[in-house]
């Protein structure tokens, strides 16, 4: 199974130009144009595996198909010809709310201030129509100020301790400054965008290819509806 992300109206939403032959309802969209000499990032169709959504999430997801000539890079395919076959309507600014706080929670306990949880729950609450903007302007200054705290922690840690206590302390800080950043990214305004770094934070807090994988399993459950 192949995938494309858009925005709403079928432009492009990672770059490029032109518009996309939308489906209408069970009917595929129509083949696009054929495009020779394909080049990753340059000319052709790019499409997402499964395991390749993380990195190009967006307001709009379909499931996609091709033909004719293709390319395999490390997170897209290029393609020649490829048309849309439907879109994941499950997909949605509540949902990708939704899978942000899910991916920032997977990651919580990198983190033990009480802020970030609190965060989390806001955001959770506020996709689905249960807490104010007054509320999610106030989790996202926790967030921050629960970031800060974090700073501080680290650089305290760092000069207290020899080099590989600091060094240990360092990492930590590390993995507690990714779960803040995807606590606060779950809190954003831009759900889609906030749902693609999330993930992305998560996963470099924790084991990447562990954490990517339980976000990818989590992903398609929900474009699963």
């Amino acid at each position: 199974m192949y995938y494309k992300v858009l925005n709403d109206d079928g432009t492009p939403y990672h770059g490029g130009s032109g518009k996309w032959l939308l489906p209408d309802g069970d009917t595929p969209g129509e083949w696009m144009p054929r495009i020779d000499n394909i080049v990753p990032c340059e000319s052709g169709y790019h499409l997402c595996r499964e395991g390749d959504l993380l990195r190009w999430l967006g307001p709009a997801i379909f499931e996609a198909e091709y033909r004719g000539e293709m390319i395999e890079t490390d997170d897209k395919i290029v393609v020649s010809e490829a048309r849309l076959i439907r879109r994941l309507d499950a997909w949605n600014e509540r949902t990708a709310r939704l899978f942000a706080c899910d991916c920032a929670e997977h990651v919580v306990y990198l983190n033990d201030d009480p802020r970030v949880q609190s965060v989390i729950d806001v955001a959770r609450r506020y996709a689905n129509g249960k807490a104010s903007d007054e509320e999610l302007d106030a989790a996202r200054d926790a967030a921050w100020a629960a970031a800060w705290a974090a700073a501080r922690d680290a650089a305290r840690d760092a000069a207290r301790d020899a080099a590989w206590a600091a060094a240990w302390a360092n990492a930590w800080g590390a993995a507690r400054d990714a779960a803040r950043d995807a606590a606060r990214d779950a809190a954003s305004d831009a759900a889609w965008a906030a749902a693609r770094d999330a993930a992305w934070a998560a996963a470099w807090a924790a084991a990447l290819d562990a954490e990517q994988g339980w976000q990818t399993q989590r992903l398609m459950k929900v474009l699963e509806g």
